[in-house]
């Protein structure tokens, strides 16, 4: 079972290292090898946006092993500015459809899904902007999750 768990997470490293084009960041962070996401285990990310003239689209990104219980991933996400304001939003991840089937481009027993979460948005300042995602699932710790990525792409 390790060697087929090790043999899909190479692969997924592979699949997700292809930039498209007009990608201007895309980051993923582990969650715990022990495949569980505690909610206190905030996950940041450092994006710098040279460009505050252009509109963006952020995606969030979810790697999670068969078993996963859930049909959503609801998580909530902190923007702050080079200045320091911040900006909280919360959004909900389908990871399952309405079958219980899982969403996402699978490795053997690991899915991948990428969720658009906000189109065309806009930065108001150049600079470094941080973002902190954490779990909001109503149960602590989410079990069967590997990985919480972001993604922001030039508007199309």
């Amino acid at each position: 079972m390790k060697n087929h768990l090790l043999a899909a997470l190479a692969l997924s490293f592979v699949l997700f290292s292809c930039q498209p084009e007009g990608r201007v960041y895309s980051d993923h962070k582990e969650l715990s090898p022990e495949l569980e996401w505690l909610q206190k285990d905030k996950r940041e990310f450092q994006v710098p946006i040279e460009d505050a003239d252009t509109n963006y689209d952020l995606s969030l990104s979810f790697r999670y092993a068969t078993g996963f219980p859930h049909k959503t991933l609801n998580v909530k996400v902190t923007e702050i500015s080079p200045s320091g304001s911040e900006q909280v939003k919360e959004y909900k991840l389908q990871v399952r459809d309405d079958k219980g089937g899982y969403i996402g481009d699978p490795g053997l027993d690991i899915w991948d899904s990428e969720h658009l979460v906000d189109e065309n948005i806009s930065y108001d300042e150049k600079g470094t902007y941080t973002y902190v995602i954490e779990h909001i699932m109503p149960q602590d710790p989410v079990n069967y999750a590997m990985e919480i990525g972001l993604i922001i792409d030039k508007a199309k």
